[in-house]
């Protein structure tokens, strides 16, 4: 697997997980008609490539305005190898972006960075501009 790239719509974030460049990139809004149909692929993806062994950094930047209830189980799904990954001594590094401002996407990083003990789990405000 090298590179999964969707864009945008209205109701599902840009993805442009780019697995050689060790760069997964999650951004925009998250409330896709059926969660499951559209995370499933990405998890699968995740789980192949870390399967392929490699201890090369990897980091996943989610940078999302807005997301709903089955995709925070989802984002928690696409987590948990990523975590695994790190507890086997891979680096990871996931960068939780938020608007200036927006207490309830920080709050959400928060309370997913808490399920957190060996990836590193980064909250930033976001530069706008």
């Amino acid at each position: 697997m090298d590179r999964i790239q969707i864009p945008a719509t209205e109701r599902s974030p840009q993805i442009d997980f780019d697995f050689p460049a060790g760069r997964l990139v999650m951004r925009g809004e998250s409330y896709p008609e059926d969660a499951a149909a559209f995370f499933g692929p990405l998890l699968q993806a995740l789980r192949g490539h870390l399967a392929g062994g490699g201890a090369a950094p990897l980091t996943f930047e989610l940078a999302l305005a807005y997301f709903n209830s089955s995709s925070a189980k989802a984002l928690m799904n696409l987590f948990m190898p990523l975590e695994d990954a790190a507890a086997e001594g891979r680096p990871i590094t996931i960068r939780w972006l938020y608007a200036p401002g927006d207490d309830t996407i920080a709050e959400a990083g928060e309370d997913f960075a808490a399920d957190f003990e060996h990836a590193r789990f980064e909250l930033a405000e976001e530069a706008q501009g």
